[in-house]
């Protein structure tokens, strides 16, 4: 329910922030709009200014006049003036928190959060849902934030939506009908004080369940198997190595199992690779959860595929297959990357340091890595990892690092983009970044059939 008496600050004017602050407008509340970016940097200022009372290029004081924050994930709680906020009493929360307080309790809500794979997750469920004929919407981390929609209103079945840890530092009453960790690796490190405190952070999203929740988890992360006597919902598990009796979900040899009644060839999936198996079985045990259809669901995941950026197949060039993976902004996500081709390749890498240790990746590379295409801040880190232990080159130019591996490349082998790395010490982030490889693989194309 919407109070119109409470006035509302909202720092940080992307997505969220403004999704948000039209819905408080629509409602018949009030919103104070306040941005860090000077006002050349925001590209709606003009409207904003004509909708609200703003301010760019510094947070003021002037915030401390309204009780309630809505920030965005962007910003850090350890942000000086989140602290002072903090300390004045106000009370802050993301737009995620926000959306669940209006929204129609007719809506059922399904939240996925992880590491890695949420967005082929929470894609694959709405896929299904819709799929199902059920009145659907996927928002969140992804796609249209979720105060952009008419969840205020009765006519919504299933709110789906992918959740960052960022915006599940800030949520105090959100609760999920259905809640799913699919998995805990090191990421995020320069934004946490350590390990624990990011996990802690995934934890989140079991926060106010209770009994009659459920929670979908895969079993196969020790830290979540760690710090499992903190969820009190219902589990549903999921596995790539335990079987029944210990999970819900398990692989078969070319099969996945739902249960002991349903089941799938993963040659019938457009998504490949053990990570995509696991995000397979995550969502169906979602829509099993639901009390859905588990038969219709298996049967329109069949034609779900890949996702922009994410092992996305691009083009073959003179028998050279090039994929992108983009989205693969930690090492983790490179080993499910990695193991997917079942053959050794060759893999572009570097971006933005997030605090990782990059030595994890050491023994796959040398297992699964022809030779490794570095170019981008974290180059150095990187050469230091990987010096003479396996083959490297670096590269200050993109294109050339493209280039070069394409080159280089007999018929037959595989050229993947996957970073392990943030985007934006060279693009502004990881969908430019995958653009940009794609259009450097089309010139590869073109240039090629011009010869």
């Amino acid at each position: 329910m919407f109070d119109t008496n409470i006035q509302y600050a909202v720092l940080g004017l992307a997505r969220s922030g403004i999704s948000a602050a039209y819905k408080i407008r629509q409602l018949g509340g009030t919103a104070f709009l306040s941005d860090a970016k000077p006002r050349e940097q925001i590209p709606e200022a003009s409207k904003l200014e004509a909708d609200f009372e703003c301010e760019f290029g510094a947070h003021s004081d002037r915030l401390l006049d309204f009780p309630v924050w809505i920030i965005s994930p962007g910003i850090p709680l350890t942000a000086p003036i989140i602290q002072k906020g903090l300390s004045a009493g106000i009370e802050i929360i993301s737009e995620i928190e926000f959306g669940y307080r209006i929204m129609h309790d007719g809506a059922k809500i399904v939240a996925v959060t992880g590491s890695n794979g949420k967005s082929t997750t929470v894609s694959l469920i709405q896929h299904c849902l819709e799929a199902m004929g059920y009145k659907s919407i996927l928002a969140g981390n992804i796609g249209d934030a979720l105060c952009s929609y008419q969840i205020e209103k009765a006519g919504i079945d299933y709110v789906v939506l992918e959740v960052s840890s960022f915006q599940l530092d800030t949520v105090k009453s959100f609760k999920a009908d259905v809640a799913v960790l699919l998995n805990i690796t090191p990421d995020h490190l320069d934004r946490y004080k350590d390990f624990n405190d990011y996990a802690q952070s995934k934890m989140r999203i079991f926060l106010n369940q209770a009994a009659d929740d459920d929670a979908v988890l895969c079993a196969d992360s020790g830290p979540i198997l760690q710090r499992i006597g903190q969820i009190k919902a219902r589990q549903h598990r999921y596995s790539l190595i335990s079987a029944y009796p210990d999970v819900d979900a398990w692989m078969d040899n070319d099969f996945i199992q739902i249960g002991l009644r349903h089941r799938c060839s993963i040659n019938d999936l457009i998504i490949k690779g053990p990570h995509n198996h696991a995000n397979f079985m995550a969502a169906m045990l979602v829509i099993q959860a639901l009390g859905l259809e588990l038969e219709a669901a298996i049967e329109a995941a069949k034609s779900f595929p890949a996702l922009p950026h994410r092992l996305e197949y691009v083009a073959t060039v003179a028998d050279v297959s090039f994929y992108n993976d983009s989205k693969a902004t930690n090492t983790d996500s490179v080993k499910s990357a990695l193991i997917s081709f079942g053959k050794p390749i060759r893999v572009i890498m570097g971006g933005s340091d997030k605090g990782e240790d990059f030595g994890v990746l050491t023994d796959m590379l040398r297992q699964w890595a022809i030779k490794v295409y570095i170019c981008g801040d974290t180059e150095a880190k990187m050469r230091k990892a990987w010096q003479g232990k396996l083959p490297l080159e670096c590269f200050q130019d993109f294109g050339a690092c493209v280039q070069a591996a394409f080159n280089e490349s007999t018929p037959g082998d595989v050229v993947l983009l996957s970073p392990a790395a943030a985007s934006f010490d060279r693009f502004e982030n990881y969908q430019q970044r995958g653009n940009v490889f794609k259009e450097i693989v089309q010139s590869l194309t073109s240039n090629h059939e011009k010869k």
